[in-house]
């Protein structure tokens, strides 16, 4: 008898598959419907999630009563309370007359709450309210309404990981989440692959009015083996873009495989990599970026640490008398506040060298004990002076023998006084 209302939803509906999940899920949505308890939807973007609150709705005692869908991440954030809610006028700028929320008309029926997950926090604490008791109050208004709805909510964030950021409440968690449904992912549902690519087809070739296309073997393992991110709305996307483009009516594998995507994502790579690695989803832009500053900055200190590394094995292979020297250039390369170009330990051992001007040996001990004890700051400024006065005052060719820009030089120049 199950079997048999199982089938009648998904001709009633239109639900195509076989798949032992997605049954679970039609026959808890018909044990659920005759009570007014509130039902959680979840699955991933592109699953269906629309068609089963259509089915609690209309296999319920309410099934006469209104039905609304509103899509919670489509509405704004400022007047998400006044469309459930309603709202007296002048409460706002703009309510230029009183409004009725969507909780007041769908009275004695069934509200579906799509993306649920995006509500603001206080908006969550008023539907909260409404949930438990029944009650609301309109934006600007002091007076207590009654509303007799029953609620069902979809989402596919991780409400779990939400909470845990502070973005859902807990409390209208467990309350929502009276009865949860889960649908299963495409992937999870190889059997019906074939299926819906058929009726896509079949459907396809009705509305344009040509030959439906039809899949060989090997095409058909290639679409059951794909994993199919964006699910059956991705699935009908990739359907109809080769019912209408192809002019040939067999599908073989090497056609299909020019329409399904080179990487099996729906989301940008970046994202994509975070979610497999650290399992985590990311609500905002804001916190993609943070975490890739973050692992920029991880990275940037891991190769400082290979630098480092590098100069102090050099340094163990350096003649004793020069270690004074380079272990000044090391000390450098170690503070990561300061970038100094790296033509720097080149011209430090050039000064030391310029025997022409003195002594050499004298000149490369006081040189020694000159660098060891200059600041960062003197030792930018000492390298500036020995490339301008290696190129006779020339700019441009002192910028390049330091490695950065003119424009750069002619700051440095200007901060530290040289152009006199």
């Amino acid at each position: 008898m199950a079997k048999q209302n199982i089938q009648q939803v998904k001709q009633r509906f239109g639900i195509i598959g076989v798949s032992p999940g997605l049954d679970r899920a039609i026959d808890i949505a018909l044990q659920v419907a005759p009570t007014d308890l509130s039902v959680l939807i979840t699955g991933e973007s592109g699953v269906g999630k629309e068609n089963f609150p259509q089915i609690i709705h209309q296999y319920s005692r309410r099934k006469h009563g209104p039905y609304f869908a509103i899509n919670c991440g489509s509405i704004p954030e400022g007047t998400i309370d006044s469309e459930l809610f309603g709202h007296e006028k002048g409460s706002f700028t703009g309510a230029l007359a009183t409004r009725k929320g969507y909780f007041e008309v769908a009275n004695g029926g069934t509200l579906f709450l799509d993306e649920v997950g995006e509500l603001p926090l206080s908006t969550q604490a008023r539907l909260l309210r409404v949930l438990e008791t029944g009650e609301f109050i309109k934006v600007g208004s002091s007076q207590v309404e009654k509303s007799d709805v029953r609620v069902v909510a979809a989402t596919n964030v991780n409400i779990a990981q939400a909470i845990e950021r502070g973005k859902f409440r807990e409390d209208l968690y467990y309350r929502l989440n009276s009865v949860p449904i889960r649908i299963p992912a495409l992937r999870d549902r190889q059997e019906d692959i074939v299926l819906l690519f058929r009726k896509f087809a079949s459907d396809c070739a009705e509305k344009y009015m040509m030959p439906p296309i039809t899949l060989t073997d090997d095409a058909k393992e290639l679409l059951k083996n794909f994993r199919w991110p964006g699910n059956v709305r991705q699935l009908k996307n990739v359907t109809e873009q080769i019912s209408v483009i192809e002019h040939e009516r067999v599908i073989t594998s090497e056609i299909l495989q020019k329409y399904l995507p080179k990487t099996e994502t729906a989301l940008p790579v970046l994202v994509s990599q975070f979610r497999d690695a650290d399992q985590k989803n990311f609500s905002s832009e804001r916190e993609i970026l943070y975490q890739v500053l973050f692992d920029m900055r991880k990275d940037i200190n891991d190769l400082k640490n290979v630098v480092k590394t590098i100069l102090e094995d050099a340094a163990s292979s350096v003649p004793k008398e020069d270690k004074t020297v380079f272990h000044s250039s090391v000390s450098q390369q170690e503070n990561p506040s300061v970038a100094l170009p790296l033509q720097y330990d080149e011209l430090m051992h050039k000064k030391m060298h310029l025997g022409e001007m003195h002594d050499n040996a004298e000149f490369q001990e006081a040189t020694e004990v000159e660098f060891a004890n200059l600041s960062l700051e003197e030792a930018e400024k000492e390298m500036i002076m020995l490339a301008l006065e290696k190129h006779n005052g020339k700019r441009k060719q002192a910028a390049s023998e330091l490695g950065i820009s003119e424009r750069t030089l002619y700051r440095k120049i200007k901060e530290y006084n040289l152009d006199k």
